[in-house]
């Protein structure tokens, strides 16, 4: 192989690293928001997204267009991950149990939403109802509309988490939370409330996560969290385990290297290069590269 042909290939990867690692940004977010805040680390987060992903498929191939089957998807993701809070989190909260125990029981929650979605959907691949477009090839990068979209879709969606975070009234009681729990609640703040925003950003930000890997994989299939679970608890440690800017570094850093490696190690050990980077950093700066918190 010359160097331009070693050059387009590895501009190539690290196109499609930024998309993968778009996708794995929205969903890490969410995942190192309920850890931040709810003290939660929740196993169950990519059966979640895939929930997402089937919900958005099921609207949109009844005729509905994307878009609209997106916020659907989005806000069937958001009621089941609030049927959770009340069914089991809450009550644990309340019964305060140890990490292990929430551990065991996210777990327990994953196997249940695959197995569900395996009763009522079945095991085979889905499509979503949308016209193939052709990749547009600019200097021989090809770059696909569906990537294209989910680097945007990252971009959009971050930017509104941060003026959430920074500009509103819930953004900075979720702040205040993540920081020291029991001051928040005797200054005021209705720690609920803010469980529930909580749920509700994660919600569609793991919901359009998996949308957006489903377009990019061009298939929604059962087991399709279970690959980005690894990749995800990856980012949110490599970025610092409850800050939510660190996550989406971190996601970027993932999906790049997962991508570029590809040449040399194939398709096949990509969740290993996310595995490695999660242990060199643990061995290296357990706290990740920046502060973790909101």
């Amino acid at each position: 192989m010359d160097t331009s042909q070693l050059i387009l290939e590895t501009a190539q990867n690290l196109f499609n690293g930024l998309a993968i690692g778009s996708v794995i940004a929205l969903a890490s977010v969410g995942l190192t928001l309920t850890y931040g805040i709810l003290r939660l680390s929740n196993f169950a987060h990519g059966d979640f997204l895939t929930l997402g992903a089937y919900l958005t498929w099921l609207v949109n191939s009844q005729g509905l267009n994307l878009g609209l089957s997106v916020v659907v998807g989005a806000a069937g993701t958001v009621l089941a991950m609030l049927i959770s809070e009340y069914l089991l989190w809450k009550p644990m909260r309340d019964r305060r149990a140890t990490s292990t125990t929430l551990i065991i029981i996210s777990i327990g929650l994953a196997l249940f939403l695959r197995n569900g979605i395996l009763m009522i959907w079945g095991a085979n691949n889905q499509r979503y109802n949308i016209p193939i477009v052709q990749a547009q090839e600019i200097f021989g990068l090809k770059l696909a509309t569906d990537r294209l979209w989910a680097i945007i879709l990252a971009v959009v969606a971050i930017f509104i988490l941060h003026l959430i975070l920074q500009r509103t009234k819930i953004g900075k009681a979720m702040r205040a939370v993540a920081d020291n729990l029991d001051l928040a609640r005797v200054s005021g703040i209705n720690v609920e409330q803010v469980v529930r925003w909580t749920w509700v950003i994660t919600g569609i930000l793991t919901a359009l996560g998996g949308v957006m890997f489903g377009l990019i994989t061009t298939t929604v299939r059962p087991n399709m969290g279970w690959f980005l679970i690894l990749p995800m608890f990856s980012s949110v440690i490599l970025g610092g385990i409850g800050n939510p800017y660190g996550a989406i570094a971190g996601g970027l850093v993932i999906g790049v290297a997962q991508e570029l490696s590809v040449p040399w190690l194939g398709s096949n050990y990509k969740l290993g290069v996310a595995l490695l980077i999660m242990i060199v950093l643990l061995l290296v700066r357990p706290q990740g590269l920046f502060k973790g918190t909101l």
